[in-house]
């Protein structure tokens, strides 16, 4: 049995749809330790004086149908450490079920709500939950965004008082799906970095961006050239120096014949790198755009 000692902020929690845990911490690659998640089954965070078993052990209580509070009690009980450990559980039905062990390390503490659970240990101040738990409730649009304003208001009430490396996100639907990209919707980690929760948003904000770009695809693959313009320029609004999605998007453009604002946005991005036109010509023969060739020789030309 694996143990860490992991002094961090963490949540799980849910919305409509889905469920999903965030977690920061002075530690190295926290997302590997403490958030667990399954579609169509539950969240653990795992934490203080770790038990990394505890959250595989959870998850698969609970796809046996145990409830949250029984596969909690279930594991600690079974734990001669139990007293170091801190785990919260959240399962499809938004059963909530949180432990935190006597001798957890100071300040430590965790509050549970309707919404889901939000626990810390270490902390530099008390309050830290509960300031949690507020920013959570206080926070409209997606669960994602949510949970990240949870971590954030953590660390505005003094976090881990040995500071901060690193942080994780994971957001799973509630029900199973087919697909693995609708089961597992975000899961993100920042492994090492002086501002974890920074560099978390900026790649959640990129995330957003390629999830645009993805729909963009599907649309250009069923043949709606205009909603796949709409989702590539989404993708760019978000993510305004990034040359892959300016690329495709002035494909997009080319595709449903707005070639002027095409051959701008492709000029602009050949100037900076290249190798995009030689992709340009690579892409012709797959035919994944319908251009007319007399539109493929005159962006081959930018």
């Amino acid at each position: 049995m694996i143990r860490k000692l992991v002094a961090t902020y963490s949540v799980v929690a849910h919305d409509e749809q889905q469920m999903g845990a965030a977690v920061q911490s002075h530690f190295f690659s926290v997302g590997s330790v403490v958030p667990w998640a399954r579609a169509g089954v539950g969240v653990v965070c795992t934490q203080s004086i770790v038990n990394v078993d505890a959250g595989p052990q959870i998850l698969a209580l609970l796809e046996l149908g145990v409830s949250a509070q029984e596969a909690l009690s279930m594991v600690v009980s079974a734990d001669a450490q139990r007293d170091y450990r801190q785990i919260a559980v959240l399962n499809t039905a938004g059963a909530v079920a949180a432990h935190t062990g006597a001798k957890a390390i100071a300040h430590a503490g965790h509050v549970e709500t309707a919404a889901g659970s939000f626990q810390a240990n270490m902390m530099a101040n008390p309050g830290v939950p509960q300031a949690m738990e507020a920013a959570f409730a206080a926070t409209g649009g997606a669960l994602s965004e949510r949970l990240i304003a949870s971590l954030v208001a953590a660390q505005d009430a003094g976090g881990d008082i040995r500071g901060r490396q690193s942080a994780a996100i994971v957001v799973v639907a509630r029900q199973q799906a087919i697909h693995a990209r609708q089961r597992t919707v975000v899961d993100l980690r920042v492994e090492d970095h002086p501002e974890p929760l920074l560099e978390l948003e900026r790649l959640l904000t990129l995330h957003r961006a390629y999830a645009e770009a993805e729909l963009g695809d599907d649309a250009s693959a069923a043949g709606d050239h205009d909603a796949a313009a709409e989702h590539y320029r989404a993708a760019t609004a978000l993510a305004p120096d990034n040359l892959e999605l300016k690329f495709w998007d002035g494909m997009a453009r080319a595709a449903r014949g707005d070639v002027t604002s095409a051959e701008q946005i492709l000029r602009t991005v050949f100037a900076q790198d290249s190798s995009w036109r030689e992709l340009l010509v690579r892409l012709e023969p797959t035919e994944l755009f319908a251009i007319p060739e007399a539109v493929w020789r005159q962006l081959q030309t930018l």
